[in-house]
């Protein structure tokens, strides 16, 4: 599995690496877990990325694999917090939450903790970095991000706070290939690709009755990439692949809840970058049918 050098860190990461959002939201026990994870993290895996908001996620990774904390780099994400009495974005709850996701994690450190999609009036006022930063000097977190899109992530950028970008960039969302992540390659972010295979949301004929994939499976009814229509292994190879063609972007985290769907995925990049001709077509077919309202997808 193909590593890079992540921004302006110490880290080199897996190009592909593990979300843990599905985990928390669809209930998945310690042991399945535990398999799925070990056996990417022996394939080559080395990104684990949650969040304190995906329900049971961050216990689950603590649980399944805190053994083996030395293996792979942990980032999670604070700001959505439930369970205490302070509201979102307070510095209290901030402090709060992080010390809890140590203590679910089985870890006394993260190696990045990211502000989870707070808006760029939130960002403006400093608190919310602010804490961020003393985590950081207290050794809870060796780095410090941001995950979001549009006019926050900017902002985000252009502060010069953090060390790492998060954010929604795929086929059906490539606004940030122009809006962000030049910016945050040229002050040597490392850029985490979220949703980089747009929930697969093409595959069903009919629109999905989750509310989650209703905005992409509406923008590829206007898409109709050609590469979409034949095989669904295939057409997730494309369109993983050209996220990590992106420039700038050094890992694409993919959640699942399969055993064995990450070594499937790791195999479709064997192929490499996507052809320059492809990738350019893709590209074109967006700039013809995307509306301004095609924003990127928390």
């Amino acid at each position: 599995m193909e590593k890079r050098r992540f921004g302006n860190t110490d880290m080199h990461v897996s190009v592909l690496g593990f979300g843990g959002s599905e985990i928390g939201y669809q209930g998945v026990n310690v042991r399945d877990v535990k398999n799925l994870l070990a056996s990417a993290l022996d394939a080559g895996l080395n990104v684990i990325d949650t969040a304190e908001c995906y329900r049971e996620s961050e216990e689950l990774i603590g649980e399944a694999v805190s053994d083996r904390r030395s293996d792979f780099y942990l980032f999670t994400k604070c700001g959505h917090a439930a369970g205490f009495a302070e509201p979102d974005w307070t510095p209290a709850m901030l402090q709060k939450s992080i010390e809890r996701s140590l203590t679910r994690l089985k870890t006394d450190h993260v190696d990045l903790i990211q502000l989870h999609s707070c808006s760029e009036e939130v960002l403006r006022q400093g608190d919310v970095i602010d804490v961020l930063r003393r985590a950081k000097e207290a050794g809870k977190t060796r780095y410090i991000g941001y995950s979001g899109d549009r006019s926050a992530a900017r902002y985000a950028i252009e502060c010069g706070a953090f060390d790492a970008l998060q954010t929604s960039v795929n086929i059906a969302d490539q606004e940030p290939i122009e809006l962000t992540i030049p910016h945050a390659a040229a002050r040597n972010m490392g850029v985490i690709a979220k949703r980089p295979i747009a929930n697969a949301a093409w595959k069903t004929k009919e629109k999905p009755t989750e509310a989650y994939h209703h905005a992409y499976w509406e923008r590829f009814q206007s898409l109709r990439y050609d590469f979409l229509e034949g095989n669904l292994t295939d057409a997730v190879g494309v369109a993983l692949r050209f996220t990590l063609s992106i420039p700038g972007v050094h890992t694409a985290i993919v959640g699942t809840t399969q055993p064995g769907r990450w070594q499937e995925n790791a195999r479709l990049l064997e192929r490499g970058p996507l052809p320059e001709e492809m990738f350019a077509a893709i590209r074109s077919r967006y700039h013809d049918v995307a509306s301004a309202d095609w924003v990127g997808q928390t």
